[in-house]
């Protein structure tokens, strides 16, 4: 049995479709259901089978799974041990960071490291969904959370404060009285959706966005207030704070890899530059440089 094909059925039984393994994998659909084929063929037995709500592992199909992941686990635990030996730092280090973060305020950081350290191939992948650390959907995460991961290694990088925002002339003619109070449905994550409703439990929104980048500009068009993380909100000329900061809507910035990786020198030097360089613009995610 070739490895690549047990690494295609394994990221298969992960993902749960065709579809799905090829996105994670790069590849089209239709090679992983063709080297699965091949794989059944080649081993004289069913590890699929169709349901209703589509594909399950077979008997079969589970003890491969269990047997691919084993030998993938032994595999980064070497790739993580020798690349921790390396004095020249190299190699490719996968990183993902929530979009509305990586696109503005993330980006001059992870220029200033690819130019420090041009021989490590930085990429990096923007996803507000949990990655799978351990399975190496990525080899470090930036993410915004209260309650890091246990299995992981983590650094606490800032606190990322939230208030809520809306236009120069919308705020001024509320608080004129001449408009009435109006919030932007949103339902970019769990947080914001949650303080929404607490903010508003009418949920009378007559518009609704699913990302933060639309709550600026629905903001910035005067459609109503809503919340925005302070490094976007205080960084919008045309949006003004509506409510200030609260405690509670306080969120850890954390940048977290796996215990494998630990050693690692390219993870090692990634996480001492994002500390260096976030602490140098802390005021901005905590909401007090407005």
């Amino acid at each position: 049995m070739q490895w690549d094909d047990a690494r295609m059925f394994l990221a298969f039984a992960r993902a749960g479709s065709f579809s799905a393994a090829a996105k994670r994998l790069g590849v089209q659909h239709s090679t992983i259901s063709r080297r699965i084929h091949a794989l059944e063929k080649d081993l004289a037995t069913p590890l699929l089978e169709r349901s209703t709500s589509g594909y399950v592992l077979t008997d079969a199909g589970e003890e491969l799974r269990e047997s691919a992941a084993r030998i993938e686990r032994e595999l980064l635990s070497f790739e993580a041990t020798s690349a921790g030996q390396s004095d020249d730092p190299s190699g490719e280090l996968r990183v993902t960071a929530i979009a509305n973060m990586a696109s503005s305020v993330l980006m001059p950081l992870f220029a200033r490291f690819a130019t420090a350290y041009p021989n490590i191939d930085l990429r990096v992948e923007v996803t507000n969904d949990s990655v799978r650390l351990a399975e190496r959907d990525a080899d470090v995460a930036l993410r915004q959370t209260n309650t890091p991961g246990e299995t992981l290694i983590g650094t606490r990088l800032t606190t990322v404060a939230s208030a809520v925002y809306g236009s120069i002339d919308y705020c001024a003619a509320l608080a004129a009285g001449h408009a009435p109070e109006k919030w932007i449905g949103v339902d970019c994550c769990d947080y914001h959706r949650t303080w929404t409703k607490q903010a508003r439990p009418q949920l009378d929104h007559s518009f609704c966005v699913d990302d933060t980048a639309l709550t600026a500009a629905a903001l910035k068009e005067g459609l109503g207030v809503g919340y925005l993380p302070c490094f976007m909100g205080d960084s919008e000329p045309a949006l003004v704070r509506f409510r200030e900061p609260e405690k509670q809507h306080e969120l850890g910035l954390w940048l977290l890899y796996h215990r494998d990786l630990r050693s690692t020198k390219r993870v090692i030097l990634f996480r001492q530059h994002m500390q260096r360089e976030i602490e140098k613009i802390s005021t901005l995610f905590e909401g007090t440089v407005a």
